[in-house]
């Protein structure tokens, strides 16, 4: 068995963690012109990476999660190699720079050494970007479900704190109280940039609140009422917010995760015949929806008006095709979507809006690091299947019912990405480290099954 790291040693790490995470939340909550405000979450990052992998390697914890730990070290060596120079003769002849190379050529200037990256000062601070979730990561693999709870808390306290926020940004008029100064004003952001990170936290968040308060029905603790009053309002939060952000994706996928919720919360109540409690759960939500539909309905559906908003991301994404195929088979650089596209754009479609991502991430993915990219994409999915097949036919416990919870809030945030790049906020990278690695204990016993 792993040697165990003592008590004092975990609450300083403990604090370490809550601090960044904190951090994460309140400074991380924007994609770009974040530069200051990202690098102290990175500064915070780096005592916790220490900290983190060095006792997952005294404890040899780390045999038990080769995979995960692979993913994680391809995730980080995709930037990392796009930095390393490369001779011209090698470089010219990589598909995509012959552009590149006849600005040079009309420039009067002889190719010399550079990386593979189109734009590597931000292929290295995407590779900066992934200290916190990696060293959130590597923490959670080692940490007690007490240490791990208590994270968990950190994103519950931040959701709700943030749609308060959200509530007073309404009231201001839309004139204050936005933390970002390119943002959506007028819309309900709380800590974020865009009003549709703010509904992936809500929706991510969903299924702990949900569990939870079920849980406490297979046991009776003292804390009983305060969990089960707790998840109710939080998902009624979550519908009110949710109808309030009107964030379409937000929407969309609100059906699926509460569905998913109250199932793991079924099994978090001990998979019996649903008690008066759970189907008060189910039915607060319900309830929430109705009001919602009633009073908030018209508002909501005009966000899905395509006539009178047409979807410039829908036309994008051909475009965004179009140009990875040019830069197969290892892509223009991460980091470099924005160039790249600007290169391509065609003039009929130039309008005043800023297309800085392609609202898919795995599209930019393909673009920014082509084959490699797509297979590491590819083994995370396959990594995520297995994992939620472990957690979904164990039984429940206290480390099962999180791991549920966490394969939820992944496939919430793995789906959004589809549409959006949830990811490249600190807080919501952060956010997916910790469901991540909570998931990856799904692979092995639990303290009760050993027992």
């Amino acid at each position: 068995m792993p040697s165990k790291v003592s008590k004092g040693q975990w609450d300083a790490a403990a604090i370490v963690a809550i601090i960044l995470l904190a951090l994460s939340v309140v400074l991380g909550g924007a994609s770009r012109e974040h530069t200051l405000r990202l690098a102290l979450v990175e500064l915070a990052a780096l005592p916790l990476l220490v900290i983190a992998g060095s006792r997952l390697i005294r404890s040899g914890l780390w045999r038990e999660h080769r995979f995960a730990l692979g993913l994680l070290a391809g995730a980080a060596a995709i930037p990392l190699i796009q930095l390393v120079p490369l001779p011209p003769a090698v470089w010219t002849g990589l598909p995509g720079r012959d552009e590149l190379v006849l600005a040079l050529e009309l420039a009067g200037l002889q190719p010399g050494w550079a990386p593979l990256s189109l734009t590597p000062d931000l292929t290295w601070g995407s590779a900066l970007a992934l200290i916190p979730p990696a060293a959130v990561f590597l923490l959670v693999l080692s940490a007690s479900h007490t240490l791990t709870s208590r994270l968990v808390g950190v994103y519950l306290v931040a959701a709700v704190v943030g749609v308060l926020l959200g509530a007073a940004q309404l009231a201001s008029g839309g004139e204050r109280l936005y933390p970002w100064e390119t943002t959506s004003a007028g819309s309900v952001t709380g800590f974020f940039a865009n009003r549709n990170h703010l509904a992936t936290l809500l929706l991510a968040c969903l299924p702990f609140a949900a569990v939870l308060g079920a849980a406490t029905l297979r046991h009776r603790t003292d804390d009983r009422r305060l969990a089960l009053w707790f998840g109710a309002l939080f998902m009624g939060l979550v519908v009110i917010g949710l109808a309030a952000i009107r964030s379409r994706a937000g929407v969309i996928l609100f059906g699926p995760t509460a569905i998913a919720s109250l199932l793991a919360a079924w099994v978090a109540a001990g998979r019996g015949r649903p008690g008066p409690a759970l189907i008060g759960l189910a039915g607060g939500v319900a309830a929430a929806v109705g009001a919602v539909a009633l009073f908030a309905l018209p508002p909501i559906l005009a966000r899905f008006d395509v006539q009178s908003a047409p979807e410039g991301r829908f036309e994008g994404w051909p475009i965004v095709a179009g140009a990875a195929e040019t830069y197969l088979p290892l892509g223009s650089g991460i980091g470099s979507f924005d160039a790249v596209f600007r290169s391509v754009e065609p003039l009929e479609q130039l309008d005043p809006t800023f297309f800085n991502h392609a609202h898919n991430e795995y599209l930019e993915t393909w673009l920014e690091a082509g084959w490699p990219g797509a297979l590491l994409i590819v083994a995370l999915l396959i990594w995520y299947g297995r994992r939620l097949w472990s957690a979904w036919r164990a039984g429940p416990s206290r480390e099962r019912d999180q791991q549920r919870a966490a394969s939820i809030a992944l496939l919430v945030m793995l789906a959004h990405s589809a549409v959006d790049y949830p990811l490249r906020t600190a807080t919501l990278a952060c956010l997916f480290a910790l469901c991540a690695a909570i998931l990856e204990k799904a692979g092995r016993p639990t303290d009760r099954e050993l027992a």
